[in-house]
């Protein structure tokens, strides 16, 4: 990976049914499978293919493990969804070796980092091709995402006796052996150089020795059964890198004649007596400014530079290198680090005497081909650019730091890049004069860092991604590729993502903005339809002197009409004008973790070093909760004992929070819950540790999303689903699929029962669902209605029924059944209630409860009104609109609030709404203008209806703060307001239920309800 991550209205008393001490945890049996990218999404350094027995490939990744070809499907298998939370760095494949005696026989050498942030590394064997492994621990670390990985191989078996192994170490612990399959290790003290170059000693990541960068023995110094004699081991070291012994590594000695100023990326020896090695300045992947290729005769000594581009026309290295083992004296080398206009990949048939290029300069600008791209297995990795011949895309690659022609096979090639595994199966074509196909060879590899995951309750979309190196996709299908990539704004990392719950459509992610390749590009990016395009704000978050560089966390709020962004390094700054202004946020600290109240528009939480903060204004200010007993240390959780924190609260239950995290330094770890707004939080005593937290549609039967966690419960580490609000836990994966330490991300799917898509720190995204699913219920559409009593406004009410094999039994209403064909008729899956029954319910809701022969009963509620009588107790609304144009781009009402009782009423009580359509989904803002109670003291919240009605799909509910105070008897108070929508377009007033299209001045308007402690007092809702 080009990314460097480093791992990264209830009461109470529920809780007082909670076990004092935990009870084992059950499983359940879950089908676990790749959300597909098509291209693998990262960095693959390494493809091994089998010496012996045709077909019999691995690749390996740096932070995502390791794979095997399937021939039968075109697809590689992932070998190494076995390793777990606490061996994570497993995923780290610093090389691999598959065995030419015994195909059966595969070995990895695994470790992801050699800083101090990670643990020692291991040589893993298997002797079923992947299927399981056995693991020998190393006294040093090994570096799978370390510079130089590309190069290689650096572990080898000896092709005549393969026992014996070879291991070339970074950190300067030198060269390794083993003589009994990889068992037992030990280190060779008589080879000379443990490499001398470092990347960067300035930086943490870099400041360490590359070590070893490839072995090769010379198989025919040896016999089957014997040790092979001869053997080459490159080195990371400018002076002197090449090295040979003639007695099966005994004695060693520097190869006389070598070229110096280079390092060694690959070697290989040709069946011809020639070892032909790619050298560089750099040791990649990401840098590399000059380079050159060399062929080494074993016979007479000589070495000859056969580089294809020297002087001006070299301004990079040379990574990747192939022999073709059916023909000796072709070969091909791929440049490392071109970058403009494109790499290079160059072929020649005569030992490198002469070379062809892939591409070359036509009339400048243009350029000629020997190769066509077909991106069709993965139309995003265009990244949504036009191609031109300076800059095209796709790209033919980047880091390709190895290449390789199938040894049984001379036309099939493939190689890796930064964001997959290109080949071909015409190779031989370009000997002839035809052109190359290129294409995605990568099906089944899943590579990216997943930082982000959301899965919306409605639109055609079920999954969005926010990602490391490719940004992020969205999904209506999670078994097919993305067709394009995340533009306008465009840049490699996502770090956040989030929706407006409800108004899903309104998506916004952030991440980082190349500003010095695009000046004008956003690091925030807005979609209003669920994902599908996006448009960049006018503005970012500044503090005056410096304009935030993006990244960070960014959450929205549950109408839309508010944003705020945690930024990764000027602070919290929030929005109410979509992006176009911002403002920091007080009250919070800089780096703190924020979520939404998925109910409260005007509700954020904020946490960070322990302390909970709630801002009930849209962000602008936060207060500190009195909870207490968190983790302390930190929030990122991107270094051992930092604190990682999943912050999230629960749609459709205001107050309703889940915060999963901590680290074991403090004691302090496990999963926590509020359900009055963070004031307080309970920490569940059957979690012993969590650090991600999600929610899914609730279970069959149940009224409370399904809680999904990855976790420790009862000493077990692993993904874990609650149905009944954390009192008893399910694991849902397995020790065959545990995907290393899962720290990014994880969310159910709203809208199916038992699936949860789970963000992995290399292994990409996955989704899963029971192997065994409850079986479907009925459902009725539609869920709520409303009826009239007054008689010109009488009707039927429709219901239609989703039987899913089941059949009706029973409609009630509370314990009193209704009469069939009386109350109620039935003609196929469509049933009427009669407005004869609606008529004698009593004004309110009515629910009536259908039960069918299996599953969960469903329910109807029915909003009864009788806008003959109009409702008043203690409150009275007067209004009128501002503007009676029939299209304008805001509502603005004139409301005066009147107390019409005897004794004074809280204002926080209140709430006010205005009924009307909303003309086009668009995220929406509200402006107080004036209130004699103060502008800041009036809240609006836009709440979508269930189901559209005559006259109004939204309505915009005005409320007030305690500031606020009180409105004595007898008094009143006007609300000057505006509402628009976040492009400005029109509404269309005209038919909306509480526009008035003739008033001029206050008066009565029973079209505008006002509701006091949630109880109806003035006016009528809309049916």
């Amino acid at each position: 990976m080009g990314l460097i991550v480093l791992l990264a209205a209830m009461s109470s008393s529920l809780f007082t049914a909670f076990p004092a001490a935990a009870h084992a945890a059950g499983s359940e049996a879950y089908n676990w499978k790749s959300v597909v990218t098509g291209a693998g999404g990262g960095f693959v350094p390494g493809i091994i293919f089998n010496q012996t027995e045709p077909n019999l490939i691995y690749a390996r990744t740096d932070i995502g493990g390791a794979y095997r070809w399937n021939q039968t499907t075109g697809s590689w298998i992932s070998i190494s969804d076995a390793v777990g939370w606490v061996d994570w760095n497993k995923n780290g494949v610093d090389a691999l070796a598959t065995d030419p005696v015994d195909p059966d026989k595969v070995y990895m050498a695994t470790g992801t980092y050699t800083n101090h942030w990670d643990d020692n590394g291991q040589i893993m064997r298997s002797s079923d091709r992947g299927n399981t492994w056995q693991t020998t621990a190393l006294p040093f670390k090994v570096g799978g995402n370390m510079p130089g990985r590309s190069a290689g191989e650096r572990l080898v078996i000896d092709p005549n006796k393969n026992s014996i192994l070879f291991f070339g170490a970074r950190s300067g612990n030198g060269l390794w052996k083993s003589t009994d399959s990889g068992v037992t290790w030990s280190k060779v003290s008589s080879f000379p150089n443990v490499g001398t170059y470092i990347q960067n000693p300035t930086l943490d990541y870099g400041n360490d020795l590359v070590g070893l960068s490839w072995i090769t023995f010379d198989k025919s110094t040896g016999t089957p059964g014997s040790a092979t004699g001869t053997i080459y081991v490159g080195v990371a070291d400018t002076a002197s890198s090449v090295y040979r012994s003639t007695d099966g590594g005994v004695t060693w000695s520097a190869l006389p004649g070598q070229p110096t100023g280079f390092l060694p990326h690959h070697g290989v020896l040709s069946s011809t007596g020639d070892l032909y090695i790619t050298y560089s300045n750099g040791v990649g992947p990401y840098d590399g400014s000059k380079g050159e290729v060399w062929k080494f005769n074993k016979t007479s000594g000589s070495w000859t530079n056969i580089s294809p581009t020297t002087g001006t026309d070299n301004w990079y290295g040379f990574g990747g290198l192939a022999v073709d083992a059916q023909n000796p004296n072709t070969l091909m080398v791929s440049s490392l680090n071109a970058w403009w206009p494109d790499e290079v990949i160059f072929r020649s048939t005569n030992g490198g005497a002469t070379w062809s290029r892939i591409w070359d300069w036509g009339n400048y600008p243009e350029r000629t081909y020997k190769f066509a791209m077909n991106i069709t297995a993965a139309p995003w990795l265009d990244h949504g650019t036009t191609s031109t011949s300076l800059d095209p895309s796709p790209k033919l690659g980047w880091m390709m730091g190895d290449l390789e022609i199938d040894p049984f096979n001379s036309n099939r090639m493939m190689y890796g890049t930064g964001a997959t595994i290109y080949g071909s199966n015409n190779l031989t074509a370009w000997d002839t004069g035809g052109k190359v196909n290129i294409s995605v060879m990568a099906k089944g590899v899943e590579e990216t860092a997943v930082l982000g995951l959301i899965s919306p309750p409605s639109g055609s979309a079920h999954l969005i991604t926010a990602l490391g190196d490719v940004s992020g996709f969205r999904y209506e299908d999670v078994t097919q590729a993305p067709v394009k990539f995340q533009t306008s704004p465009s840049w490699a990392t996502t770090t956040s993502i989030d929706y407006a719950e409800l108004s899903p459509a309104f998506v916004v992610r952030v991440g980082g903005a190349d500003k010095e390749k695009t000046p004008s590009m956003k690091s925030l990016g807005i979609s209003n339809d669920g994902g599908s395009n996006w448009y960049m704000p006018n503005a970012e978050p500044s503090n005056g002197t410096k304009t935030t560089a993006g990244q960070g966390q960014v959450a929205v709020s549950a109408s839309g009409n508010a944003i705020l962004w945690s930024t990764s390094d000027i602070g919290v700054y929030y929005t109410k004008s979509s992006g176009n202004s911002w403002t920091a946020s007080s009250g919070v600290p800089a780096g703190a973790k924020i979520a939404s109240d998925r109910v409260n528009a005007n509700k954020f939480y904020a946490f960070y070093a322990g302390i909970f903060y709630v801002s009930v204004d849209g962000g602008a200010t936060f207060t500190t909760t009195p909870a207490a007993g968190f983790p302390t240390n930190n929030v990122d959780g991107l270094q051992p004992n930092q604190a990682q924190i999943s912050l999230k609260a629960v749609p459709g239950i205001e107050g309703d929070i889940w915060l999963a995290g901590g680290n074991t330094v403090e004691n302090k770890y496990g999963l926590w819950h509020s359900v009055n707004s963070g004031t307080s939080f309970t920490k569940l005593s059957n979690v012993e540790e969590a650090d991600l937290i999600g929610y899914g549609k609730a279970a069959p039967g149940q009224n409370y999303m399904s809680l999904y966690t990855v976790a420790q419960i009862d000493g077990v580490r692993g993904v874990f689903r609650s149905d009944d609000v954390g009192a008893s836990w399910v694991r849902i994966n397995d020790d065959a699929h545990q995907y290393a330490k899962i720290n990014m991300a994880i969310t159910g799917d709203p809208r199916i029962y038992g699936r949860v898509y789970l963000g992995t720190n290399g292994r990409g995204t996955l989704y899963a669902d029971p192997v065994n699913p409850p079986a479907a219920g009925s459902t009725i559409t539609p869920v709520t209605a409303g009826f009239d009593k007054k008689t010109a406004n009488q009707a039927d009410v429709a219901v239609t029924l989703t039987l899913n094999g089941n059949t009706l039994s029973t409609i009630k209403n509370g314990t009193a059944t209704l009469t069939a064909g009386t109350d109620y008729t039935v003609s196929g899956t469509a049933v009427t209630i009669k407005k004869g029954y609606l008529t004698a319910q009593p004004v309110g809701t009515t629910t009536l409860s259908f039960n069918f022969s299996a599953g969960a009963a469903q329910s109807l509620v029915v909003a009864v009104v009788d806008t003959s009588v109009v409702v008043t107790g203690g409150l009275k609304v007067q209004m009128y609109n501002g503007s009676t144009a029939a299209s304008a781009n805001v509502l603005n009402p004139r409301i005066k609030l009147l107390n019409t009782g005897t004794s004074a009423v809280s204002l926080a009580d209140v709430k006010i709404r205005y009924y009307y359509t909303i003309d086009g989904e668009q995220p929406q803002s509200f402006f107080c203008d004036w209130s004699q109670a103060g502008s800041a003291n009036v809240t609006g919240t836009f709440v979508k209806l269930p189901a559209a009605i005559t006259g109004a799909d939204y309505y915009l509910e005005l409320g007030f703060t305690s500031a606020a105070g009180s409105l004595a008897a007898g008094e009143g108070l006007d609300i000057q307001m505006r509402a628009s929508k976040a492009d400005w377009s029109n509404y269309t007033q005209t038919g909306d239920y509480s526009f008035n299209a003739s008033g001029t001045g206050y008066a009565d308007w029973a079209g505008v309800p006002a509701y006091l402690s949630g109880s109806l007092v003035w006016g009528n809702e809309p049916s």
